[in-house]
Order: structure tokens, then C-alpha cells, then sequence
């Protein structure tokens, strides 16, 4: 079987019943910072909070009823793993899904509640892949592949249909690459439906096997991601191949561009995306010139990221804008110092959120003191203008931001 048109009109019949038909929205404040129409395909409101909930029930509608009978097994620590659980216990079909160890607890409590049982083996995805494939022949049950799947591809691939449907003019699409199905799906959909519609690929840097695969370079696959449900080692090659000859191209972001692109999309657009979601506005923003007259939709593939690092992250972005800075001063040990730097602060419109004031360490002099003040500003004009007033009160104090 092949990934063709056909087959994921045929799928996307099959599984639109049990599929949100998930929303494509004029992400209005980011269009204006970037200077052209942005639109978002929101698939953090799908089942299980991902896109990958379509291709898992496009290849669960396709089993026989012995297949049925004998349940499916899967490998995955995220989205692939809540979406096959999800759907096979409302289709009442039994499922293992065999997770790395080192998994956060609340992924492996999600799954379980969708009524999978859940067995956490191997360090990584491909340590714990075999040990599913040697699971399934045991049992007799059917593996459902991540992405390495023509039927799962083109579960994923009704996202472009439906993008098109609610926004046919598009000039172009922002797709996230991990095994490769999602943009092999969107690339065979979307070009049959408008041919001249261009399709965009966003990678991690330190993940790029396909954009790797593409140009002939060494991929880098190495070190951690935000975006780790797009870290994939070894795409699919007849997806690679896809993507040769229907992807316009496909771009990297750095760490730092996705977390800042995560924040964006919580800060501008008030929405909760994961870290693929944000290498896919990450790669837009890198190339906002290049999109200027045009219409981009991006695919927002999923929601499901860490809540204590989606907290942290928060406070960085806070910190970057300059709306959370931290003021260190050398002050002299008198009374009075601090009332004076705080009606300073408050005077100037901020607002302190955290006072460390210490004089037991070594490198004050004794008859001086540290202290440091978090404060609440507007934005980093905002800091510029409270250190100058501090300054202008004959203070010295520097910040943990560079760029005041």
C-alpha cells in the first residue's frame, strides 16, 4: 500500500466520526508582529491533545476481528502512545504500550488512563522498539508503527484536508518533522488538492535526520530538545522520499528559538503548545521576510508539554521581555537604603516581587551589604528607564538582563 491521495480521502471518511474537526484560526497579534497573515491549525484541541490520535484510529479501524481480538501493542513516550490507547479502548480493543524508562510519570498515568497497560523498557525509542516488535510476535498482537505506516500517514495527512477546507487560501504550510508521516501526509494531500501550494518542513537543529537526509549532510541527533516529540534518529525512508519530491523545503531552530516561539504562542495567541509546535513558528519566524503578501498556516500538533517546564519556561520568556528582572545593588549598611530603593521602584511604576538583602558573605565589605530586588515591570524599556532613575539616585546596581 502507498500513501496516495485516494487513501487518505478514504481514511479521513473512515476516522472523521471519532475525529475533532480540529479549528484553523487567524493567530491575529502574531500576524501583526510578523507582517503577514498567520494561521494556526490547532490540533492541541484533538483527542489526546495531539494530531497523532488520527493516525492511530485510521490504522485501528483497519485491523480484522481477530486482529481485534488479539489488542495492539505500540512504542512510544508521548503523543503516538495516548492517541493508540485512547481509541482502542473506545473501540474496545486491548492495548500495550511499551514506554522508555525515565518517562515522566504524568505520560505514563495519561496512557494508563486511557486503558492501556503500560511496560516501561529500554532507555530510548530505539532500545524499546524491538523489545515491542519481539512483544507483538509473542502475543500475537498487532504493532502500530509511529509513523513508518502508510495507513497512520495518512490518518495524519486529513490535517492538510481539512486546513484547506477551512482556509483554501493558502499559499503556504508549516509542518513539524519527526518520523516524517505528518508531513508526508499534509505534502500528498495538499499538493493534489492545490498544487502550488508550498509545504515547509520544521526540525529541531539537534534532531535533523530528514533535512540531513535531504541535503546530503551528517545529521546531528544528539543532546536534548524541547522539542522531543520530533526527536526522531531514523525517519522513514519512503517518507524521506516524499518529502524529496513534494516538500518545498525543510528548515532547523535552535533551543532557544523554540522556547521563545513556545512562549509566543502562550504569550500573543494564549495557547498551550508543545515543543514541536514551536520549532514550526521558530522556522516562520526565521523566515518572516520571505513570507511577507502571503497566507502560512502552521500546524500546532500538539499541547503536551511538561506542566513544571512549561512553568519555567514562563518565567524565562517573563525574564526576556524584561517583565521580571532581578536588580543587584552594593549598598551601604545604613538604615533607610532599602525604603529609598523600593519608593524609587514603586515611583517609577514597577512593582517588587522578591528582596534578598545579605551582608554575611566575603565579597561585601563589612560595612557594606548585597542586595537584590526582583521587580515586576512593563517591558524592558520599561527596566531601562527604573535603572536610570536608580542610577540618576546616586545607586549602583547591575542586571541579570544583557540587553538593559
Amino acid at each position: 500500500m502507498s500513501l496516495t491521495p485516494e487513501l487518505i480521502q478514504s481514511t479521513y471518511a473512515a476516522i472523521k466520526p471519532a475525529t475533532v474537526i480540529t479549528p484553523t484560526v487567524h493567530a491575529s497579534r502574531l500576524s501583526l508582529q510578523l507582517g503577514f497573515d498567520l494561521y494556526l491549525k490547532l490540533e492541541n484541541l484533538q483527542h489526546t491533545n495531539a494530531f497523532k490520535a488520527r493516525g492511530a484510529l485510521a490504522k485501528l479501524l483497519t485491523l480484522t476481528e481477530d486482529e481485534r481480538k488479539a489488542g495492539v501493542i505500540a512504542c512510544s513516550a508521548g503523543n503516538h502512545a495516548q492517541g493508540v490507547a485512547y481509541h482502542a479502548s473506545l473501540l474496545g480493543i486491548p492495548s500495550i504500550i511499551v514506554m522508555p524508562e525515565g518517562t515522566p510519570f504524568n505520560k505514563v498515568k495519561r496512557t494508563g488512563d486511557f486503558g492501556a497497560e503500560v511496560i516501561l523498557h529500554g532507555t530510548g525509542f530505539d532500545e524499546s522498539v524491538q523489545f515491542t516488535l519481539d512483544m507483538a510476535r509473542d502475543k500475537g498482537m498487532t504493532f502500530i508503527h509511529p509513523f513508518d505506516d502508510p495507513t497512520v500517514a495518512a490518518g495524519q495527512g486529513s490535517v492538510a484536508i481539512e486546513m484547506l477546507e477551512q482556509e483554501p487560501d493558502l499559499d503556504t504550510i508549516v509542518v513539524p518533522i519527526g518520523g516524517g508521516g505528518l508531513i508526508a501526509g499534509i505534502a500528498v494531500a495538499a499538493k493534489s488538492i492545490k498544487p502550488d501550494i508550498q509545504i515547509i518542513g520544521a526540525q529541531a537543529e539537534t534532531f535533523d535526520a530528514v533535512k540531513a537526509a535531504i541535503d546530503g549532510t551528517e545529521a546531528q541527533n544528539k543532546g536534548k530538545t524541547l522539542a522531543e516529540g520530533i526527536a526522531v534518529r531514523a525517519p522513514a525512508q519512503t517518507h524521506i522520499e516524499t518529502i524529496r519530491a513534494l516538500v518545498d523545503r525543510v528548515e532547523t531552530a535552535s533551543e532557544t528559538e523554540i522556547e521563545e516561539a513556545i512562549f509566543d504562542l502562550l504569550s500573543h495567541e494564549k495557547l498551550v503548545a508543545e515543543g514541536a509546535a514551536g520549532a514550526g513558528l521558530a522556522v516562520i519566524k526565521n523566515n518572516a521576510e520571505a513570507f511577507k503578501g502571503k497566507k502560512v498556516g502552521l500546524v500546532v500538533c500538539g499541547g503536551n508539554i511538561d506542566s513544571r517546564m512549561l512553568s519555567t519556561l514562563i518565567l524565562r520568556g517573563l525574564v526576556r521581555d524584561g517583565r521580571i528582572t532581578r536588580l543587584t545593588f552594593e549598598i551601604d549598611d545604613t538604615p533607610g537604603q532599602l525604603s529609598d530603593i523600593s519608593r524609587i521602584i514603586g515611583e517609577s511604576g514597577a512593582n517588587v516581587i522578591e528582596v534578598i538583602h545579605q551582608r554575611m558573605m566575603q565579597t561585601v565589605a563589612l560595612k557594606q551589604a548585597e542586595l537584590e530586588i526582583v521587580i515586576e515591570a512593563r517591558d524592558l524599556l520599561h527596566v531601562k528607564e527604573i535603572v536610570a532613575n536608580l542610577r540618576g539616585a546616586g545607586y549602583t546596581l547591575r542586571t541579570d538582563n544583557p540587553l538593559v
